[in-house]
């Protein structure tokens, strides 16, 4: 048995008033994924347990079978674990953006999704004029980086840069031991990046500037079960997001490095399911998660049209390319299909709601979905603790 979980990051959401009430998802056209929802046994998730921050590094941990409240411990050494940055035990690591901000109003979480290169050169003025002894910056994808220090506490509350798009950042600064520090590292960021040349580029192409870094996702490194303990399976995970990645180098999964990948809307969707199969036929594991930021940074940026193509671009370039492939291997397979959260065009930023998802087992066609999305979905199965869905993906039938 194969086995693909497919997370299309933040595609839930909720119905529109400019898509006539209704949601990206039951508007755009995904003849696979409704064929296979059709067939498949379905329901609602909740991924981000009660009292936690509708994050994907907790969501993905739960899609993939790890209760939160006994495994996450902060985004930041999972964004470590994915660049290979080893963590002392006195490290905490924290996510470091670079965005845009004007007059002290967050204009842009990712600075114009800000390209890798540009970034490196950047995030090298900040370990040259900000870094010294206290910390050290590492460079990651576009606008997604990274912070360490020795002598700060983990004990701090940050808040993520896409929950204050249009806010004053001023009012969300950090709070706890250690907020100080962080606020003057933050402060003189901006000096230090406004100006800087890279900046003037962008401008002066109409872009955003990645004028000031943000800080947040506090946490020391820690160990978790491999995935191959959990389930008895071996497998590997496509995605070009840091923070997937780490959370597969802690779970001792493969990464697979796809070409062209870019945690946006002009991804290699193609390539992602190519990829995987290619991984599957090797027999290199029997398992491969495919993650997809497109529709997560579509909700982010408010573009409706952008994350119903990116639906639509799922569905053919993805879902279809795995249908064709899976049916040419001798092996029957299991698809499961289940956002990490929601990330509504309304809010622009993650909620902790429900989210649809279906199995589908080419050894066991049942009555589904004749379309799937948030709606259609809430008929089926209602799980509440998210971290004990996937165990019906690997469940043994036993008729």
């Amino acid at each position: 048995m194969k086995y693909i979980l497919i997370i299309p990051d933040g595609v839930a959401d909720k119905p529109l008033s400019e898509l006539g009430d209704k949601t990206p998802l039951q508007v755009a056209k995904k003849i696979n994924i409704d064929y296979l929802a059709k067939n498949s046994i379905f329901g609602i998730s909740k991924n981000v347990p009660i009292g936690f921050e509708p994050g994907s590094d907790v969501a993905i941990l739960s899609v993939l079978g790890y209760d939160p409240a006994t495994y996450y411990k902060g985004r930041g050494p999972l964004e470590a674990a994915s660049i290979g940055v080893k963590l002392d035990e006195k490290d905490v690591a924290f996510r470091c953006n670079l965005v845009t901000v004007k007059n002290n109003i967050m204009v842009d979480y990712s600075a114009g999704h800000i390209t890798t290169n540009e970034a490196k050169v950047l995030i090298k003025v900040l370990n040259e004029k900000l870094g010294k002894d206290f910390a050290k910056f590492y460079a990651g994808v576009s606008y997604r980086h990274l912070m360490v220090s020795s002598k700060l506490s983990d004990n701090i509350k940050c808040t993520p840069p896409h929950d204050i798009i249009g806010e004053d950042i001023t009012k969300f600064f950090p709070k706890g031991k250690g907020e100080k520090i962080l606020i003057r590292l933050i402060e003189d960021s901006n000096l230090l990046l406004e100006g800087h040349e890279i900046n003037r580029y962008r401008r002066a192409e109409g872009k955003n500037p990645a004028n000031m870094i943000w800080l947040w996702g506090a946490g020391r490194g820690y160990k978790m079960p491999s995935f191959s303990e959990r389930f008895n399976v071996k497998g590997g995970v496509i995605s070009a997001v840091d923070l997937v990645k780490g959370i597969a180098k802690c779970l001792n999964l493969d990464i697979i490095n796809v070409p062209g990948i870019t945690g946006y809307i002009d991804t290699n969707y193609s390539g992602k399911a190519e990829y995987a199969l290619k991984y599957l036929r090797q027999g290199k594991g029997d398992f491969c998660l495919i993650h997809i930021e497109a529709t997560d940074e579509t909700g982010h940026d408010g573009d409706i049209k952008g994350k119903i193509k990116a639906i639509e671009d799922i569905d053919e370039k993805i879902v279809g390319t795995l249908i064709k492939g899976l049916e040419e291997m001798d092996d029957d397979y299991r698809i499961m299909f289940c956002p990490d959260h929601p990330t509504p065009i309304a809010n622009r930023t993650h909620t902790g709601d429900y989210v649809p998802w279906f199995i589908y087992s080419s050894d066991k066609i049942v009555e589904g979905l004749d379309s799937f999305d948030e709606i259609s979905a809430e008929k089926g199965e209602k799980i509440n603790a998210g971290y004990k869905l996937i165990e019906k993906l690997f469940k043994e039938e036993k008729d």
